[in-house]
């Protein structure tokens, strides 16, 4: 018997289409008014209007626009991970290719500092219940696993210690780009910032 569009699969696969569209509205809407002004002078009644949702539909979505700033910050870190370690593949020396990791997620979080310097307050604070954060927690992880896979390639370093001193990189990184004094400071001169604290960690 053929599906008609009364059934049962056919209704949950409308429904589904429709939750996707309106997430992609939301995150497009998101995207366009934190980038224009940053989070905190955006209402979340600016969001629902812009993606033509209710305000309530909105937090069906993300509870609090923390949580907004996480569903739209997430793939773009992603990305930017992405090509870090695409990146770093055909780099040999150790600082060089940790470098090529760290690069593309400065260059991500900086592209409006206020966001970027929210985000990853929200990282730190913001509930590890969410979904949003949760996966936002899971990328911090993932930048810190392709570091350590690129510190052991030279066999100087266990698995372990790599991981250890990856968790430092990160810590160096998040540091740099949160910071206060460093919000004017341009995406060359944190990385350079970064880069000549990782070199004084890295085995000689």
């Amino acid at each position: 018997m053929s599906l008609t569009s009364g059934s049962p699969s056919a209704s949950l696969s409308r429904r589904e289409r429709n939750k996707q569209q309106k997430l992609e509205r939301i995150v497009a809407a998101a995207t366009e008014l934190f980038a224009e002004r940053g989070m905190d002078d955006v209402t979340t009644q600016e969001i629902a209007d812009k993606a033509d949702i209710g305000a309530g539909t909105l937090f069906l979505y993300a509870k609090t626009k923390g949580e907004l700033l996480l569903l739209v910050q997430n793939s773009t870190y992603a990305e930017a991970l992405a090509q870090g370690r695409q990146a770093a593949e055909n780099v040999t020396d150790p600082l060089d290719a940790v470098m090529a990791v760290v690069r593309p997620v400065v260059e991500c979080n900086r592209k409006q500092v206020d966001n970027g310097r929210t985000y990853l307050r929200e990282i730190v604070f913001g509930d590890p219940t969410e979904p949003h954060h949760r996966e936002a927690l899971g990328l911090s992880a993932q930048t810190e696993e392709a570091i350590a896979a690129v510190l052991q390639r030279d066999g100087r370093l266990t698995a372990q210690d790599a991981a250890a001193l990856a968790r430092v990189v990160s810590a160096i990184m998040f540091i740099s780009m949160a910071v206060s004094f460093n919000a004017t400071m341009p995406v060359d001169d944190v990385v350079r910032e970064i880069r000549d604290q990782v070199r004084l960690l890295l085995p000689g």
